[in-house]
């Protein structure tokens, strides 16, 4: 065989060498052996999750109206029916994560996927859904804690995303968030926004407009003590745990912490059945 000539050799080194540089094709995402999933942008990969400790639907009391509107809505969307985005919003504890797993696991089977995305990974957005439009199933996004502090501008990308654009929410997909905020930033960061855009209102307004993008609006809030309570006796309920001495426990234990909400409840049940020896299975 003849020897290869310079020129030969060099686009041979400079084919490769480009080889090299291109990236790697990313393979198609599964949601096959689970319901659940984690987003990895890292690796493009859906991580199955086992059991995403939902509780019963049932036992989440003192949100019924919440539960009424994003269940049924949440029901056209595993119908493929139009449905809208949702956005959770309130006190920390009141049970907005909790309604979004619960709401999940009550559907029938095949449920959607339910398919979680951290909000440090929400640049990842667009590739995540650009890989769920080729798949062949109804899928549940989830972002919790979504908020946005200052100098954060990622919150324009988001927009698009969700609605509109030539890139946007493909059909299979729904949007579901929680967040302390109504309106996913802080005061500050809006009074920053006015101060420094040439048209304020027209600043202030692009930030706000991100949670007119959800269709739905769900507002949770503390409880007052006998609400708590009723959620307390609930769960001793529902676990067959011992009732004597639970009254008084639960408002100590509420007291110490400040506040009443279905996540202090829960705390103090797991306190209240590792005092008795119970196990607690979901």
């Amino acid at each position: 065989m003849a020897n290869k000539t310079p020129d030969v050799t060099l686009l041979e080194r400079i084919a490769a060498s480009l080889e090299r540089l291109a990236p790697k094709a990313e393979k198609p995402l599964r949601l096959d052996g689970s319901d659940a999933f984690v987003w990895q942008p890292q690796t493009h990969a859906l991580i199955p999750v086992e059991d995403t400790k939902a509780l019963p639907l049932h036992l989440l009391l003192g949100i019924d109206q919440q539960k009424s509107i994003l269940l049924a809505n949440t029901e056209r969307f595993q119908n493929k029916l139009p449905a809208n985005n949702a956005l959770l919003w309130g006190a920390r504890g009141t049970g907005k994560s909790s309604i979004v797993k619960a709401i999940h696991a009550s559907l029938k089977a095949p449920r959607p996927a339910l398919v979680e995305i951290h909000r440090e990974d929400l640049s990842s957005l667009p590739g995540l859904l650009s890989g769920l439009k080729a798949i062949d199933r109804q899928v549940i996004l989830f972002c919790d804690d979504l908020s946005f502090d200052k100098n954060d501008t990622s919150y324009k990308s988001l927009k698009a995303v969700l609605d509109g654009g030539l890139t946007g929410r493909p059909d299979n997909v729904i949007f579901y968030a929680t967040s302390n905020r109504r309106h996913l930033m802080p005061r500050d960061m809006m009074e920053n926004e006015r101060a420094t855009a040439i048209n304020p209102a027209e600043a202030v307004e692009e930030a706000v407009s991100l949670s007119d993008r959800f269709g739905i609006w769900l507002g949770f809030h503390n409880y007052n003590q006998q609400r708590y309570l009723e959620i307390v006796y609930a769960y001793a309920d529902h676990f067959t745990l011992p009732t004597d001495g639970l009254e008084p426990a639960a408002k100590e234990w509420s007291v110490t912490r400040g506040a009443r909400s279905g996540r202090i409840a829960w705390q103090f049940i797991q306190d209240w059945a590792g005092r008795h020896g119970k196990r607690l299975t979901l």
